[in-house]
């Protein structure tokens, strides 16, 4: 899962707002999960409690890493 978490933030960089942050939560979030259905369970409540435009960038990353 971590391969495929820094291949998303890879990916993702160029199309967020906020990458160093993004970086902090997704590293946060994934270490808090041992699998990758709990971590993207993770992230989408993180999406709903999360203020624009950072959400955005979340999105984004979810969207990528779930096309990875």
């Amino acid at each position: 899962m971590i391969e495929k978490i820094e291949k998303a933030l890879f990916e993702t960089r160029p199309y967020i707002e906020y990458y160093e942050k993004l970086e902090k939560k997704i590293r946060e979030l994934s270490s808090i999960t041992q699998d990758e259905e709990s971590f993207i369970n993770l992230l989408e409540r993180e999406i709903q409690n999360t203020e624009e435009p950072f959400k955005t960038d979340l999105k984004i990353f979810l969207q990528k890493f779930t096309s990875i």
